[in-house]
């Protein structure tokens, strides 16, 4: 299976959050799961730590690179191609990290691991 972390999803795995579902944790920890983190996240975590909205994340924020590879998930770029099915999608939703999660897990077929429920508006195969 190959899946996609929201970004709460990354910072409740690497934190060893309750929050995260049983099945959320078990998605993740399974050998045979090819764990992909966004560069959106990346930028949602440095964003939110510069603002002051995510203090606990500084070493997240400074470290990302070498945590990923120490967790062996793998980094998923943006491409152009992500950037435009982002920037159409339909409905309100305005959150553009949420949106960029929703156009890369559509257009590699990848589960999203998240609790939002607004991603299955968009036809994501969301796990949680």
């Amino acid at each position: 299976m190959r899946v996609l972390l929201d970004t709460h999803t990354l910072l409740w795995w690497l934190d060893g959050d309750r929050r995260l579902s049983r099945r959320a944790r078990s998605v993740i920890a399974d050998d045979d799961t090819v764990v992909l983190v966004s560069a959106a996240s990346a930028w949602e975590i440095s964003t939110k730590v510069r603002l002051g909205k995510l203090p606990g994340a500084l070493e997240v924020a400074a470290e990302l690179a070498a945590i990923l590879r120490r967790q062996n998930f793998e980094p998923l770029p943006i491409a152009i191609a992500h950037a435009l099915r982002a920037g159409n999608l339909p409905g309100p939703h305005r959150d553009p990290f949420d949106r960029m999660l929703i156009a890369q897990a559509q257009d590699g077929d990848l589960g999203l691991v998240s609790n939002e429920r607004v991603f299955d508006a968009y036809g994501v195969r969301r796990v949680w």
